[in-house]
């Protein structure tokens, strides 16, 4: 019988000792789109990670951290992907496992960074596709070279979208249109109709800032009258009377690229005073103004000097519609 106890306490000695060796793994999963194949491949992940992990007796399940449809070059936007890094440096994880250096970010500074940071805590993260860890010596070398070849595949990536933006930009297509008081918009093909009960508040816009009425005192009459914005809000500021006083799309054209990404990894946008291209296309649709009201009140607003968009273009070009289409 003491024999047996002695076994007995010995067993559960090694069982201690090997739960206290345990590596506690976590998983971080992503997918860049919502579309219904990504979100599949997005449980599949959390699916394989938690069968993996339980599967290895020298690990114990630390977590699995998932982010659906957000995109890889900025972590900010990751909550998942901070939750994880909270928990590596709060001692509550000893090793990442995660597909690919793409999956984990796509932005080589910000890899580093983290890879830098866990490191400093003794917390590897294991890249399942490219076999690096990063506690070993090579790893980070090989780190470095990957992570600048995941980021020249975000670079070129962008190139292409911004390539086909551009030529239906050049067709004459609406792109990232985020719709207008005075006008709705199909999406499915793309074309704006007067909607005439918000087209009158637009007229009475120029109407009254034609006559003098500056942007401020507009919005006022605006609020007392009852009308609402595009937004369904009773309160106007003098900001979106101007906007409205300045927007192209009432005298029936449109100017396309008014801001550009600056790169793909800030996702920064800037207004364009030249530096992409622009396209701006004459009758495209239905004016809910006429150019001769328009135009007085782009003299009101800017004191008769001509506006700096009107200066933009340069070139004549003829859009598969037959309107003319400006490029700059």
């Amino acid at each position: 019988m003491l024999k047996s106890l002695k076994r007995e306490t010995r067993s559960l000695h090694e069982r201690a000792q090997t739960l206290k060796k345990r590596l506690r793994v976590a998983a971080y999963c992503r997918v860049s789109t919502d579309t219904e194949d990504q979100l599949n491949s997005y449980k599949s992940q959390v699916e394989y990670y938690t069968e993996l992990i339980k599967s290895k007796p020298e690990w114990s399940l630390a977590g699995i951290y998932a982010d659906e449809a957000i995109t890889g070059t900025q972590v900010k936007k990751r909550e998942d992907f901070q939750r994880l890094i909270n928990d590596c440096m709060n001692g509550d994880v000893d090793m990442v496992i995660t597909k690919s250096i793409s999956r984990f970010a796509r932005n080589t500074l910000d890899t580093l960074k983290y890879v830098r940071m866990l490191k400093d805590k003794s917390v590897a993260v294991f890249f399942e596709e490219e076999n690096i860890n990063t506690l070993t010596m090579d790893g980070e070398l090989l780190l470095v070279i990957l992570s600048s070849v995941a980021q020249q595949e975000v670079e070129n990536i962008s190139a292409n979208v911004k390539k086909g933006l551009k030529m239906k930009m050049q067709r004459g297509e609406l792109v990232g249109f985020q719709g207008c008081l005075g006008y709705d918009y199909n999406p499915e093909d793309k074309t704006l109709t007067v909607n005439e009960e918000e087209a009158a508040v637009v007229r009475y816009i120029f109407q009254r800032y034609t006559e003098g009425a500056g942007g401020s005192v507009i919005a006022k009459e605006l609020e007392n009258l009852g009308y609402k914005t595009k937004r369904g809000s009773p309160k106007w500021a003098d900001s979106t009377v101007i906007g409205i006083i300045k927007n192209e799309k009432y005298k029936g054209d449109i100017l396309l690229g008014k801001t550009f990404t600056v790169d793909p990894i800030s996702k920064r946008r800037l207004y364009n005073f030249g530096e992409e291209d622009q396209f701006y296309i004459r009758e495209h649709h239905e004016p809910i103004i006429s150019e001769e009201v328009f135009e007085a009140a782009q003299e009101n607003f800017c004191g008769g000097v001509q506006s700096p968009a009107a200066l933009t273009w340069t070139a004549n070009v003829k859009s598969s519609a037959g309107n003319t289409l400006l490029a700059a």
